[in-house]
């Protein structure tokens, strides 16, 4: 951009490294603008530093100092060379926007926005090397041009709250905001999905039809194969009784043929 949002200071941050213990600088920020500013804080290694505040509001041409601690390391990099790096954005917001307000989509780059990035590098500095960076206080300083601003004991106690608050926070842990088109995708999702489980609920109740059907058959096929057998039973059984009846009277004509030869040899016997 061809104008200059926010001055910051010093651009480096430079911290006096010791193994194993913590180290501090402090970066100023400066609203030269006649806009309220929203700032964010980002770093490449959110594990290894944390940011007190890392968001919040300027007033135009107010400044304000914010904290930078690097936490305890174990092993002290080749040379002291470090390739961590922050960013620094801001974005022209309107008058009583809040900090919880502040959201990545107000750092969006758009026509007609004023949104400025500002990329700051890490030195490392040895124990015998004088600090360069301010000393940390961890209060909030938002001053005037040519003023202090007085603060009340209730904005104190806020911002303190506040700032404790997000001591706790991964400096780049963000709620994620939705946008308009995300919503519609959702919802079409979300409706597609509705669709699914309505054919889906609709072809388990064709199956269960299908099944009732399929086992009333059944049962048919059964009751009719039960009925074949008994007539086939019947059928059988019908088939000798024909078979005795007409063999009857053949039996009948062999024992009179032997009753009557019998008779005939008694009578000429007796004669």
């Amino acid at each position: 951009m061809a104008t200059e949002l926010m001055e910051i200071n010093p651009r480096e941050l430079k911290f006096i490294f010791e193994v194993m213990k913590q180290s501090s600088c402090s970066i100023q920020l400066v609203n030269k603008t006649n806009h309220y500013l929203a700032f964010k804080v980002k770093t490449t290694s959110p594990k290894k530093y944390c940011v007190r505040p890392n968001i919040g509001v300027l007033d135009p041409k107010a400044s304000f100092t914010f904290a930078v601690t690097m936490q305890a390391q174990k092993v002290a990099p080749t040379d002291l060379v470090c390739k961590d790096k922050f960013l620094v954005q801001c974005a022209a917001v309107p008058e009583g926007t809040a900090d919880d307000e502040i959201t990545s989509s107000m750092f969006a780059k758009e026509e007609g926005k004023l949104v400025e990035e500002n990329k700051l590098k890490v030195i490392l500095l040895s124990a015998q090397q004088s600090p360069v960076s301010l000393p940390m206080n961890g209060t909030l300083k938002q001053t005037s041009e040519d003023e202090v601003k007085p603060r009340s004991m209730e904005n104190i106690v806020e911002t303190s709250s506040l700032q404790n608050k997000r001591q706790i926070e991964d400096m780049h842990v963000e709620p994620k905001t939705i946008n308009d088109a995300e919503k519609t995708k959702l919802l079409k999702e979300l409706d597609e999905t509705k669709q699914k489980l309505m054919d889906f609920e609709s072809k388990l109740r064709e199956a269960e039809f299908t099944i009732a059907k399929l086992t009333e058959g059944r049962r048919g096929l059964n009751q009719e194969k039960e009925i074949i057998q008994q007539e086939l039973a019947t059928m059988r059984s019908t088939k000798v009784i024909r078979k005795v009846q007409v063999g009857f009277p053949l039996l009948f004509v062999g024992m009179v043929a032997i009753v009557s030869i019998v008779i005939g040899y008694l009578l000429s016997v007796s004669a």
